[in-house]
């Protein structure tokens, strides 16, 4: 294989994903090029004002330092890119990082890395394809009028019949990014607030001057990271339990990290909580299989003393795992197993008092739903990463900084991981069309979401020079 041709952070060429990567086989037996074809018929699925003309898309491969959880790890970020123009000639690019392992760990164990890296990525192209041509009034009725065939597609291709419904939005994180920034430019929408449905406006309604950014660490990592982001004045700490292992394996991991951590932070006081506390939030991607199991690490919190340092234990159960959650004295949020709003409906009845929502790994779209939802219940959200870019790291703060705080904490919340894990995070930085903002880079802890912020939306609506660059002959 030519090197040039795979670099890392270089767009590639459809011929070359094609001719490098199995997806190639699984795109021609269902007749990816042209527009989508349904037992031979053309289905028309929207009609609306936005005409979408043309399409493209593409995607780099940027290298991370390892990134261990769910018993796995990712090497690479797939960053795909989604291009729409409309039949008034404007055109619009959208982001969507590629989260296999975190979306559906069966993709990830049953391919290489890059096999399921391309096969999400088929997914988003498939989309695409899917649209040339079609009319859409909004982009939530453009996910819910796609979301049956593309997760149906999703299905066939990876021959997952229970194909977690995460993985298919994660895949279309890029094209309802993109749909979002043409809803805009169409209606002449130049900030968040007015870009959100007046049926969603409720949960989005807060208005924080600062968002608390949360770096992510591995159990297994060495404590010394821990406390040099401690020192650096981030006071949560995503704390990825789950390690790998068998269950007895992974608990006494997970028992020696936790121990080690609250030795390093449990003194550690901050203005942030209304405790005074350090708060740690942890994370277990489903990797417990029993309540019982989760049970012994809670005990053995009791026991160090940082049983009340806990603010919430993100998804400590794999999806079809069914307990009862409300009643281990812990808040415990949903994640991936909060696909859609259906979904987290039961998640509600099942006992779960938080979601952790991504509007950059399972679309703005479906957020927007879930976080209208969560208001609805008085049920607290926050923002976690899917180790994105800095330009959908404002995506992200711009639900984060519009959220009702968690009861514990004075800020808004916000996991910020990509500086931790992009080996070439500056480079990434340079593509953000307001590199020097004052709210792009968190200031001990803190990302300063003021008047600035909100008047720029982040700067989402700004073009990205590098990414334009991708499609100038499009």
């Amino acid at each position: 294989m030519d090197n040039k041709e795979m670099d890392s952070d270089v767009p590639i060429s459809r011929r070359v994903f094609l001719k490098y990567t199995g997806a190639a086989m699984a795109m021609t037996m269902v007749g990816l090029p042209g527009r989508f074809d349904t037992h031979s018929s053309k289905k028309r699925y929207i009609m609306g004002n936005i005409r979408i003309r043309n399409v493209q898309s593409n995607f780099e491969r940027i290298p991370l330092n390892p990134y261990r959880f769910k018993g796995g790890a990712s090497t690479e970020m797939w960053n795909a890119i989604a291009c729409m123009e409309s039949e008034t000639g404007t055109r619009k690019i959208g982001l969507g990082p590629q989260g296999v392992l975190w979306s559906d760990a069966s993709v990830a164990a049953a391919h290489s890395e890059a096999g399921g890296n391309a096969l999400m990525y088929s997914v988003s192209e498939r989309a695409l394809q899917m649209l040339k041509g079609e009319s859409f009034k909004s982009p939530v009725q453009l996910l819910d009028d796609i979301f049956p065939d593309v997760y149906g597609y999703a299905k066939e291709i990876t021959r997952i019949e229970d194909l977690s419904k995460t993985f298919a939005l994660n895949a279309l994180v890029c094209v309802d990014n993109a749909a979002w920034l043409l809803y805009a430019a169409e209606n002449d929408i130049r900030h968040f607030d007015e870009m959100i449905p007046e049926p969603y406006r409720p949960g989005l309604s807060h208005k924080h001057e600062g968002v608390a950014s949360m770096p992510s660490f591995p159990s297994g990592t060495p404590i010394g990271k821990v406390n040099e982001a401690a020192e650096e004045g981030y006071f949560i700490m995503k704390l990825k339990i789950g390690a790998a292992g068998t269950q007895q394996e992974m608990l006494e991991k997970d028992k020696e990290f936790l121990t080690a951590v609250h030795n390093a932070l449990g003194d550690r006081r901050t203005s942030y909580t209304k405790n005074g506390r350090i708060p740690y939030y942890l994370d277990a991607n489903g990797r417990y299989e029993k309540k019982e199991t989760l049970l012994k690490l809670l005990d053995h919190a009791k026991k160090i003393g940082a049983f009340d340092h806990i603010a919430v234990i993100e998804e400590p159960f794999p999806e079809h795992n069914n307990n009862y959650v409300d009643d281990m004295g812990v808040r415990v949020a949903a994640d991936e197993r909060a696909h859609t709003v259906e979904e987290a409906k039961e998640c509600i009845e099942l006992g779960y008092t938080a979601f952790a929502v991504k509007a950059i790994a399972k679309t703005l779209s479906m957020t927007m739903k879930i976080t209208q939802l969560a208001y609805e219940h008085d049920i607290p959200c926050f923002c976690a990463d899917l180790t994105v870019s800095p330009i959908l790291l404002e995506w992200n703060k711009n639900i984060a900084a519009r959220l009702k705080p968690l009861p514990e904490l004075t800020v808004g919340l916000q996991e910020a991981n990509g500086h931790q894990y992009y080996k070439d995070w500056d480079k990434q930085m340079s593509y953000h069309p307001m590199p020097e903002a004052e709210w792009v880079e968190p200031q001990k802890g803190i990302y300063h979401t003021g008047e600035s912020f909100y008047e720029h939306s982040g700067g989402i609506f700004k073009p990205s020079n590098h990414y334009e660059a991708l499609f100038k002959n499009m």
